[in-house]
């Protein structure tokens, strides 16, 4: 198979806009990730396209990938849209690179644009459900906060973490997104907040809880054929791994890991013939804080129940040795549901090439990004590398 490398990426502000439809944020990324890269690209030069999307609200469930492609005038190229709850447009890179690797397509557009504001709380909740298991979990009246809960209980009373340490976690999350132009929610946030915010689903909180936002990403996965043709300093997507597991909790053996995230991770890691400790910084799904301890222990970064001290020693913070969610993450980047794992590339891309600003990892050569469908029915991770990493056909 053939190497598979970024070449450009881009995305919208991450936040609440009712005004905006989801073609126009769409094309507010695609035009951002085709202005990113560096020789230019002209839209007849993409060959095929993957668009992440739930559509909240119900808003056109069918066609809805050719509907944004064709409005951002990528006319006539096959479009497929990725539902995969949450790990939609995580799973959408995955195809793109699946595309160029088997020779399908020399240049392939991925992403994911979710619009999630401009409806009343009720309907964006019942359409955002439907990631659940539907019969004994959705139907029965649980929501993604409480089987978040859930799960948090179950490793609190497994490992003794505690809820200062899941605070610890946003604290961190605004520390990194306050640096970041895109994020919804901008701003730092003391423990003291945290922990003293509301009641959400005990034992987490409000600062424990990722916010509902409007917003696209958009990536531009080229083969080491073509790749020199566009940039000289191209990412090299090294592993993908992807995973699948129950849908609702209680099919699982445990509560306090997924095992998709650990099977995708092998994956990934295999591929890309590294392990967990060549990891320079990672973008993990922390829809909730303890996602993130748990994501901290199924990556390998740490052993089982390790998680909460991992980021009460500091690890994981900016100035850390393993700095999680340089982007803010979820907590305070934004979750527009389809577009979050491309997302998470389009941090990896820019911290890779040194583009990152004040969120920039020092000496960063490898990235891992994890993107999970609701509460772990599926999973998609990438290994990424620096230019530096690589040689590029010219």
């Amino acid at each position: 198979m053939r190497d598979a490398y970024l070449i450009g990426t881009g995305q919208s502000p991450y936040g609440s806009y009712p005004n905006e439809s989801y073609r126009s944020l769409f094309q507010t990324a695609y035009e951002a990730a085709t202005d990113s890269v560096d020789n230019g690209i002209d839209s007849d030069e993409i060959d095929e396209a993957f668009v992440g999307m739930i559509s909240i609200g119900g808003r056109q469930l069918g066609l809805s990938a050719p509907a944004v492609t064709e409005h951002v005038g990528l006319h006539g190229i096959p479009t497929t849209r990725v539902e995969n709850a949450c790990a939609a447009s995580g799973s959408a890179v995955r195809h793109a690179v699946q595309a160029v690797q088997s020779g399908m397509a020399d240049v392939a557009l991925a992403g994911g644009v979710e619009s999630m504001t401009d409806l009343s709380s009720d309907t964006t909740r019942y359409w955002f459900g439907v990631s659940g298991e539907t019969e004994w979990e959705r139907m029965a009246g649980t929501t993604f906060s409480g089987v978040y809960a859930q799960i948090a209980s179950a490793h609190m009373e497994a490992y003794g973490t505690t809820r200062e340490q899941l605070s610890q976690v946003a604290v961190k999350s605004h520390s990194n997104g306050a640096k970041n132009p895109k994020a919804h929610l901008g701003f730092e946030c003391s423990l003291e907040q945290a922990e003293g915010a509301p009641t959400i689903a005990d034992p987490l909180t409000l600062y424990h809880c990722c916010p509902t936002s409007d917003g696209a990403a958009a990536v531009l996965v080229a083969s080491e054929d073509v790749a020199a043709e566009y940039t000289d300093r191209p990412v090299r997507i090294a592993g993908v791994g992807a995973a699948g597991d129950g849908v609702g909790l209680f099919q699982r053996e445990s509560y306090t890991n997924l095992p998709a995230t650990r099977k995708a991770g092998q994956q990934a890691y295999k591929m890309a013939g590294v392990g967990p400790d060549d990891v320079d910084f990672a973008e993990v799904h922390d829809c909730f804080s303890i996602a993130e301890i748990l994501a901290y222990e199924d990556l390998g970064f740490c052993e089982p129940g390790e998680g909460g001290q991992l980021i009460a020693d500091g690890v994981t913070t900016l100035e850390g040795d393993l700095p999680v969610n340089t982007s803010g993450g979820l907590k305070s980047k934004g979750h527009p549901i389809g577009a979050t794992g491309a997302g998470q590339l389009v941090e990896a891309f820019d911290q890779l090439r040194g583009e990152a600003d004040d969120r920039q990892v020092e000496d960063a050569r490898c990235g891992l990004t994890h993107n999970v469908g609701g509460s772990g029915g599926a999973a998609v991770v990438h290994v990424l590398e620096s230019p530096e990493e690589m040689e590029v056909s010219a």
